[in-house]
């Protein structure tokens, strides 16, 4: 390991993955996928997850994700893998079940884009900026700061009927990014120490 196991190397580790915990949405692919794409996307992003074209089905039969494009060979969308690689934070906090109501909090019917109270772009890249702040604050014992939760809710402009659903949506996605930025630093420290 060659580092002494103190708090300053914890807090490096803290700070070390912020730089690659997310896909930037702007690196999502812009083109359709066939699903064998999406799978090589995902197992390359998510080594550890080990994706299947059943464990992606599964997720659409139960509707958790939504139905590809119908008729299209590529039926695979960017919206698409916005759902796979939330969900894929998602796995190992949540069931299921879980995940398709965190989902339907902000999406509600999953195959039907005109009933969305905000868009998937917006669910992603509001998740994208607290993953990054979950990083650096992971040691703070926090669950996200009230200001910046308040700032992102008046940045979506959303109907006063919405406001408490989308609310929970945003707390649990920063709740699911502290635990997944836990979990990557533990397992960190697991691997890096050795009992030399």
């Amino acid at each position: 390991m060659g580092n002494k196991f103190d708090s300053n190397y914890i807090e490096e580790l803290a700070n070390e993955p912020s730089s690659s915990s997310t896909i930037p949405y702007s690196d999502l692919p812009q083109y359709d996928l066939f699903l064998s794409q999406v799978i090589d996307f995902l197992n390359d992003k998510f080594p550890n997850d080990k994706y299947t074209s059943n464990v992606v089905q599964n997720y659409i039969k139960s509707g958790v994700i939504t139905k590809p494009e119908d008729g299209k060979k590529r039926g695979y969308t960017k919206i698409h893998l916005v759902q796979l690689v939330l969900l894929s934070y998602m796995r190992p906090v949540l069931t299921t079940e879980e995940i398709k109501k965190v989902f339907s909090l902000a999406f509600n019917e999953i195959n039907d884009r005109n009933d969305d109270i905000i868009s998937w772009e917006s669910a992603y890249k509001i998740f994208e900026e607290i993953q990054q702040e979950s990083y650096g604050s992971i040691l703070m014992n926090s669950t996200g700061d009230l200001g910046k939760l308040d700032k992102i809710m008046d940045s979506l402009e959303l109907d006063k009927k919405d406001e408490e659903r989308i609310r929970v949506f945003v707390s649990v996605m920063a709740l699911l990014s502290q635990a997944s930025a836990i979990k990557k630093l533990v397992q960190k420290i697991v691997n890096d120490y050795s009992t030399e």
